[in-house]
Parts: C-alpha cells; structure tokens; sequence
C-alpha cells in the first residue's frame, strides 16, 4: 500500500499530472453565448434579464428573440463525436435571485416522443426524452448539481460526488415549467440561488454539462466531447465539462431555513412489547438550515421524524452475510456523498449476491459511515432526539461533520447513543483527492463503551479513464483485541473498448466499525476483472458486443481459501438499448462453522463447490413493459439451484399510472434438506401531478413468512412544503389461513418550509 501512494506521488511531482490549471474557451460576446475551440473545449455565457423569467414553458420574452441559443450537442451514442442528430437550444440566464435554464429541443417526428413519467425523482424519467443540466458550482471539476426534466413536466435532481457517486435523494427547491408543439417541446427551470452552493465572491465561475436524450432514437447528446463508452452517465463526468462565465452571485443575506412539521399516527404493534391496538400519538419538531457562508452550511434537527420515508424493498439472502440496505432519509441525504471513504459509496453499494458465489469488487469494502446504523439497535427501531451537520467547502478541502442523538428504548434495554463523524478531503492535482475520516459510538449494542474508526484514503485519477482508489482503516471497540485493521489498493482502466480492474483488500478479523457497514471481515481479497467491447461496425441493429471475465481469490488472515470464483460473460447490447446476457461462473465455497439458510435447513461447515449458468434479457424501459428476465441452474452447497426472476420490471399504462412488478423464485435442492424461496412484489404508482403522487407497494416474502403494505401519498403543496399520508401493514402468513396481523399504522405528517 504504502509503495502503490509513493508510487503515485512521485509521478505525479515529476510531471505526471500537473496542478489545476484549466484551459477553456475563449469568452463568447454577447449576442453569442457560446464558444467552442479547435480541441473541443467550450465556454458558455450566462445573460442577465432586466426582469425576472416567468416560468411559464412558453419562451416568449426577447431574451430568446436577442441573444443566441447554446446548441450544437455532440452525440456520445450511437456515432460518438458526430453533431446531434435533433437540435437543441438553450439559454442560461440569472436575476438577483435565479439561475434560469431555458430550453428548446427540436423533435423531428414528435409524435414518437416517449414521455410517460411525471413522478418526482423517479428514475423512470431518464428512460423518456429528457434534457439534463449538471453545475460544477466550485468549479472543481469533480463535484456537481445535477437538474432532469421531460417534456410532460417529471423532474428529478441529485447530486454528483467524484465523477460518479450520484445521490438522487437530494430535493432542493426550484421550479419548473414545460410545453409540447409540433415542433418538440420548450421548458423552463428557475433554481434559486438559496438553493445552490457555491464559492464566495459576486462574479462566478462554474463548470456546466448539458445532456440530450432522445429516448425513441436511442440517442444521448452532451454539451462537450465526453469518452466514448459512458453513456448516460456521461454528465457526471465533470472534468469533460464546459465554462460558465457571466453569473453574478446576489450580495449574502440571511439564508436561514426553518421546516417545522407536525404528524399524527394511529398504531397497532401485536408483535411489540408493550403490545398496542389502535393507540394514537401525535408529534412535533423541526430542521434549520443555516448558509454560515456561501459555500458552508449547518444543518440541525430536533426530534426528528422519518414517518414519511418509503419502505424498504426486501430481498433474499442465501449468504451467510448481511445486507446492505440504503439510506433513505432526507436529514443524512444532502451531501451524503461527502462521507463517502475509499471508493465505496454510502448510497447504492451493489454487495448483495444471493448466491454466496462470487461478488463484485465493490461488494465487500467496508463502509465506516452507514447512517443507517442511526436509529436502529440489535433490529429495533429506536427514536432520534436530534442532531446537527456541517458540511461545505474551504478553499481546496470539502469538510463534513455530524452528531446524532439517539434515544433510549427501556422496554428493550436499549440505551441512547451519540454517533459522531468527521470527513476532510482536500483536492489535488486535476481529479485527485487524499482525506481522512473519524467516526465515534457511544455505546454499542455488541460492546460496553464507545467504538471508535478512524483511516486515510486517496482517489487519483489520470488521463481520461484511470483511477486508483487506496485507503487503510483501524477500528477501536472496547474489551475487543486482535486484527483491527483494513487496507485496500485498486486500479481500474475504464475505456469504451476495453476495461481492467485489480484489487487487493485486507479487513481484520476484528474490523468492526460501530458507525459503519461490513459484509464480511478476516478476509484477503484479490480481484481481477476484464471486459473487451467492440462496437461491430457492420450490424447496424447491434451497438456493442461485450466479452468479460473475472477471478475472485479470498482467504482468511490464517491463509484459509474461503472463496474462488472463475467468471465468464458474453452480452450483446442492441442499438434499441434492449440487452441480452449469458454467464457462467465456476466457484468454491468453504464455510468455517454450518449456518441456517432457511427453516429447518442448515448447511453444514466445509468446502463446496459451485458450478452457475445464467441468461438475461433486458428489455429497454423505454418500452410499455420492461424489466431484467432471468434464469440461472446450477450446484449450489452440495445440491443444487434453479432461480428465475423478473426485476428493474415496469409497465407503463399511461404518463400517470404505472406497475413495478417484481419475481424472484429460488428452488433449492441439498442433501441436508430442501426449500423454495419466493419474494413477490408490485409497485403501483399513480402520479395525480409532477408534485403529487399516490404509490402502494406490497411485498410477499416465504423466508420471513411475511406480507408487507406500503401505501404513500406525496403533495409538494407549495416549493419545499408537503403533505404526507403514509399506510404501513405488516402481516404473518405461517399460520396459514389469511395472514395474521402484526403491525399497521396510519400516518399524516405536515411540514412547512420557510426560508429567510
């Protein structure tokens, strides 16, 4: 690890990468609002109106008549490099509180345009035509806003860390406005100032990508020349970006927000000690938002209430590790990316593998800030009396520290406790990093006293796609002694044609972050992976063919080989974006003490050997119905497995009413016993406006014998304001007969932003 860092500083201080000095364009004079030079780089000019837009769709005032359009969108696919098959023009324009972003996409055959989603955030919107705008707001070249809308008025927004860690959870507030004609469609967004951060000073400069995509076609466009093989993904990354000029930021006022909020509930808990039958309750608090400057905020919360966050999706996990689950709730969202550690992100690692054979890289790097860990003891929800967040930016270092109070719960004996962390990056180089983390649990449910993690870690990237991700981490748990230690080093090639990643990881038998999240410990891990992907130049209907393989090698810190996994992949991507896919993997399993996989079957300890075949289709969700159909058969402990499953499914009836179904069968057949597992699920989603929506869904799992209902309606009743009335219903279906009622709740919450 250590030579890997010298490594990589020494060439980098040779010459390597030089310091951040960023070339652009040069600067558009008005009326133009756009330049583009020999090498591609581009920069763009923000116009100050002498009145403010109103954000109507239309397009009708002399702005749009005076000063010319950014356009000329160059295609990333299907023909990378070449002009955008459908013209697309827009406008940045600001006022004394508004950036706005104006838009017109010409369509040449509108009546083909898929627009079908109007649901906030819904990930849905992407697979419609959509136009999307990222703002590079510190002009670091690495971080962005990122801002989604389609021609019926569905919008969605998130934040972009590193070049690649998304978190859509993210909701400021801005408005926005669409309208269709036979010539495409127009929109207009306004986005406050209050809502963005960015650095000190009156004249700004921002980085900005903008992404077309023409869904029907198939087709993404982007501002700049992005490397071919991104995809959609392209706008997040940020160093491809053009220059924005001309912004000037307002003088700083007060930017205080206050969202007090009150719920009412009526719970039934059959399964809870003490029980409850119909029992009302009722509850009040508030979260603050202060901009102590402009590029540095603190968040505070007060008997913090989370009645309105959506329900988990259950899975099926025939591992003997544990599941990852993300965060959903709004306080720990905003700049969640910041606490990111190592490469692993806090907000979608891919770390469930329900087959216990053979896993992603990313699968099993710890993550020493879950917040999830908040809020939860030994499987019990427990109360959050409050809490506060700092996060931002000074100068080169981006800083995030958070303390949280959780309540004690006496019936269970669970006391309260203060998870506390601290995160420091700070930039080098053009798209490098290098920071620390420092996390703190009070008490442990596990351990008397408080446990501590702390560790460094470095993200260095070079060129346009190699990256290197190095990190090592100790944990300190009272009454706990032996290896406590992590360490990783990984180097991944990312090209349109060709990719490579290695890995070496390291995490102690006694690594436990009490703040944090861990698949598995006392492991050494060495991971390769290769992919090979021409795009055929003479299959007009095949946009990619892929070729990949892997091998994945880990044994205790004793040297015991508990897991080998050999995997071999051939995939064809059409240019209608449908896929399909074949695998095989050649795997062995040795599990150190017998653990239960089901009811009444349990495996013994050993060495097993598996042997999986798996095919998959996957239909573009730009179609009425979508999804990923699988199957795979092969051994499995001593036995053997056939699953089949239909997920990521849509069926879209109308742009307001859609159904997310959801299949996933495992027969298992051992010598020790033999079970079928089954988890059913539908999303119904009925989106009444771009700002409400009504969406039920039910889930059927035979591992936990249960029948769970979750019904939420959403009313964003004015910016920032909602309305929330939420349905939960848990049931038992063992006994047989109509499931047996565990628990059911009514929730009506209210809150009510408020901004200074």
């Amino acid at each position: 690890m250590r030579a890997l860092l010298l490594a990589i500083v020494v060439w980098s201080a040779s010459g390597g990468v030089a310091a951040a000095q960023l070339v652009t364009a040069p600067a558009p004079e008005l009326p133009v609002t756009m330049t583009r030079d020999a090498a591609g780089r581009v920069t763009v000019r923000a116009v100050r109106t002498t009145a403010p837009l109103r954000v109507d769709g239309a397009l009708e005032e002399d702005l749009y008549r005076t000063v010319t359009p950014i356009s000329d969108f160059v295609q990333s696919e299907p023909q990378p490099g070449t002009l955008a098959t459908e013209r697309t023009e827009v406008w940045l324009s600001f006022d004394d509180d508004n950036v706005y972003v104006s838009v017109r996409a010409f369509e040449s055959r509108p009546d083909r345009m898929i627009a079908n989603e109007m649901r906030r955030d819904s990930n849905n919107i992407i697979q419609n035509e959509n136009f999307g705008i990222a703002f590079d707001t510190f002009y670091d070249r690495r971080n962005s806003l990122n801002f989604n809308f389609n021609p019926i008025g569905g919008r969605m927004d998130g934040q972009n860390s590193n070049e690649g860690q998304y978190n859509g959870d993210w909701n400021p507030v801005w408005t926005l406005a669409v309208r269709r004609n036979d010539r495409g469609w127009t929109a207009e967004a306004a986005i406050p100032f209050k809502s963005l951060r960015y650095r000190p000073g009156r004249e700004q400069t921002w980085g900005v990508q903008m992404r077309r995509i023409n869904r029907w076609k198939n087709e993404l466009s982007f501002l700049t020349r992005i490397p071919n093989g991104l995809g959609s993904n392209g706008i997040a990354r940020t160093s491809a970006g053009a220059t924005l000029i001309g912004l000037e930021a307002p003088a700083r006022s007060g930017n205080l927000e206050l969202k007090p909020y009150a719920t009412s509930n009526v719970t039934t808990d059959l399964a809870g000690t003490p029980r409850l039958r119909n029992a009302f309750g009722k509850d009040a608090g508030f979260d603050v938002k202060y901009g102590i400057t402009q590029n540095l905020t603190s968040d505070f919360t007060l008997n913090t209430d989370f009645a309105q966050v959506e329900a988990d999706e259950q899975q099926v996990n025939l591992t003997r590790f544990s599941l990852f689950f993300p965060e959903k709730r709004e306080f720990f969202l905003e700049n969640q990316g910041l606490f990111n550690f190592g490469g692993a992100s806090n907000s979608n690692v891919n770390n469930n593998n329900t087959q216990g054979i053979g896993n992603n890289s990313g699968g099993d790097m710890p993550i020493l800030f879950y917040s999830r860990r908040i809020g939860l003891d030994r499987g019990q929800q427990v109360p959050m009396e409050g809490g506060g967040r700092l996060t931002g930016r000074v100068g080169a270092f981006t800083i995030g520290a958070a303390s949280v109070q959780s309540g004690d719960v006496s019936t269970a004996g669970i006391p309260g406790a203060n998870f506390s962390v601290v995160r420091l990056r700070r930039d080098i180089f053009r798209r490098s990093a290098i920071g620390a983390i420092a996390t703190r649990r009070s008490a442990s449910a596990l351990h008397p006293g408080s446990g501590e993690t702390y560790g460094v870690d470095g993200s260095f990237a070079f060129f346009q796609n190699l990256t290197m991700n190095a990190h090592w981490a100790r944990t300190q748990t009272p009454a706990v002694r032996g290896d406590a230690d992590s360490y990783r080093g990984q180097v991944s090639y990312n090209a349109d044609r060709y990719g490579f990643q290695a890995e070496h990881l390291a995490v102690g038998d006694h690594f436990m972050p009490d703040a944090g999240f861990v698949r598995r410990n006392n492991l050494r891990k060495e991971y390769v992976f290769a992919r090979f992907s021409p795009r055929p130049a003479r299959l007009r209907a095949i946009r990619k063919f892929g070729y990949e393989t892997s091998l994945t090698y880990i044994e205790s810190r004793a040297g015991q080989l508990e897991s080998r996994a050999a995997s071999g992949e051939f995939n064809i991507e059409f240019q209608t974006s449908d896929r399909v896919e074949i695998a095989y993997v050649d795997a062995y399993e040795f599990l150190p003490v017998a653990f239960p996989i089901a009811r009444d079957v349990t495996i013994p300890a050993g060495g097993y050997a598996f042997g999986t075949f798996r095919a998959q289709l996957t239909i573009g969700q730009q179609r009425k119905a979508s999804g990923n159909w699988f199957v795979e058969r092969g051994q499995f402990y001593g036995g053997d497995r056939t699953a089949v499953g239909y997920s990521g499914a849509r069926v879209k009836l109308n742009a307001h009413l859609a159904v997310e179904p959801g299949v996933s069968i495992n027969r298992v057949t051992l010598p020790f016993g033999d079970f079928t597992t089954s988890l059913l699920s539908a999303r119904t989603t009925y989106t009444i406006t771009p700002l409400m929506f009504l969406s039920g869904l039910v889930q059927y799992n035979s591992s936990t014998s249960s029948v769970s209902t979750n019904v939420r309606m959403r009313w964003e009743y004015q910016p920032g304001s909602e309305l929330f009335v939420v349905y939960n219903d848990s049931r038992d279906t063992a006994p047989g007969g109509f499931p047996a009622l565990q628990s059911r709740a009514l929730v009506v919450k209210i809150n009510r932003l408020f901004r200074f």
